[in-house]
């Protein structure tokens, strides 16, 4: 439930092809400047080097999302134009350097997304520094690299497993990220939450697995026609090597955790494993995607302070693209239809330019589809294992006036009798205490997760597994 245009700069090393400058300020130096995207602002550093031959080479740093020395794979300068390319994530930009050389005004391109981008040249860029929760080495628990197969799914994945200090047999709890590919830390906006939770829970006693998902990190698979059924089977693999790992891991009291769309998972595989103890769902669903998407466009432009009128029109903008979606089962036929609303509409909607064309692409996508019209409910009222369902009062993604009643019904429902629903006061859906919730302040806030998150989960997994 959260996409960011620069949560695809998560690449690998590239070659660099560089040409030098040609007459003109030169762009070599240090260039700071910031995306307005959904859902805030994305601070860019650049630093571009030239060499004893006049080549350009250059790195780029993603300050608010912790992202650093992502390689430019191309970069040139021609007079005061400058084009720069980030080829692997498919993102470029191409600018004009001021008649002084002190700026760089230009456009990125991502995807079909066009951003004004202007770069202020400075003499020194800030460093991306560690948020105050994040944990320093060393630890006083264990931490190990590990990589395990699903098989039926064709995915190797890779994680971080953390032991509490001793022999064991601990409790253990496998964190399962949000909408869109997360790494193991599931790093957005500057904060790392699942280091930070991870930390937290392994220093109570409790082993975590935290993993990078399909296409991230170490961890590879398809990713461009998987949907949430496909994550859950990685999820069910991810229990099964925790089984393997005895005799310090407890077979009997393997957990999880899902946050967002990892809350969803969670119950899809406890529903169909008796090997999984209880579950933890951080701002979880109980009702469709698409009733998730209706509430969370509302309100956060109401936070936004976006006009009754725009939100009418965006609103029914969604609705063309999820009767779209819903009624096309041949994707070919689906892009098409929706490309087609898409040019329809981009001069009418409100956040025509990247907004639309990232939503355009997401809801081509399989994903996208399966998320709409899937009912978490079915799985809930499966669940007989202790449940742990919590929100925030201020999260505006995944509402708990809509989902948590629905959940604790299909627990009811289910005949589920162990089961526990908390609303966590001032708290967005990141679990960050806020003051409105919106999206946009995720990247402002220096907390990564509020310590009563951080207690309220830790407690209850105890009381459940002592």
């Amino acid at each position: 439930m959260r996409r960011a245009i620069l949560a695809l700069l998560a690449v690998q090393a590239a070659a660099v092809l560089v040409q030098g400058a040609q007459g003109g300020p030169s762009v070599e130096g240090n260039w700071l400047g910031s995306l307005n995207t959904q859902p805030g602002r994305l601070r860019l550093a650049l630093r571009v080097t030239k060499a004893a031959d006049g080549s350009l080479s250059a790195q780029l740093d993603s300050l608010d999302q912790g992202a650093k020395n992502l390689p430019v794979s191309m970069i040139r300068q021609s007079g005061r134009t400058v084009e720069f390319e980030l080829k692997v994530a498919g993102g470029a930009f191409e600018g004009t350097l001021t008649v002084d050389g002190a700026q760089l005004v230009g456009e990125w391109k991502q995807g079909g997304a066009v951003l004004p981008l202007t770069l202020d040249r400075v003499d020194k860029l800030p460093v991306a520094t560690a948020r105050p929760q994040e944990p320093k080495k060393p630890y006083p628990y264990t931490e190990e690299e590990v990589v395990y197969e699903n098989k039926p799914g064709g995915a190797r994945l890779a994680g971080t497993l953390t032991l509490p200090s001793g022999n064991g047999p601990f409790p253990a709890v496998l964190l399962i990220t949000g909408s869109g590919q997360q790494d193991r830390d599931e790093s957005l906006m500057g904060h790392r939450p699942f280091l930070v939770l991870a930390d937290h829970l392994t220093r109570k006693g409790i082993a975590v697995l935290r993993v990078d998902d399909r296409g991230v990190g170490g961890s590879s698979a398809e990713v461009k026609t998987a949907t949430t059924e496909d994550f859950a089977g990685d999820v069910v693999a991810g229990v099964a090597f925790l089984k393997s790992r005895g005799p310090r891991i407890d077979a009997r009291r393997i957990g999880l955790i899902g946050h967002s769309e990892g809350g969803v998972i969670a119950p899809m595989v406890a529903a169909r494993s008796h090997d999984v103890a209880f579950i933890v769902l951080m701002a979880g669903m109980g009702v469709t995607g698409e009733e998730i998407v209706r509430a969370q466009a509302a309100a956060v432009a109401k936070a936004e302070g976006v006009s009754e009128a725009v939100v009418a029109a965006n609103r029914a903008f969604q609705e063309q693209v999820n009767a779209i979606v819903k009624e096309e089962l041949e994707s070919k036929v689906r892009e098409t239809r929706l490309r087609e609303l898409r040019d329809k509409v981009a001069t009418q909607v409100k956040g025509s330019g990247f907004t639309l064309d990232a939503q355009f692409k997401a809801a081509a996508t399989p994903w996208f589809r399966y998320f709409l019209m899937y009912d978490p409910s079915t799985a809930l009222r499966s669940v007989d294992c202790p449940v742990l369902a919590l929100n925030g009062e201020l999260d505006l993604q995944v509402s708990p006036a809509q989902n948590l009643p629905a959940i604790a019904k299909a627990l009811e429902e289910g005949g589920n009798p162990d089961y526990a629903i908390v609303k966590l006061p001032k708290l967005n859906h990141l679990f960050q205490t806020s003051q409105t919730g919106s999206p946009k302040e995720y990247a402002n806030i220096d907390e990564t997760i509020a310590p009563l998150a951080l207690h309220t989960i830790s407690d209850w997994i105890l009381k459940q597994t002592r």
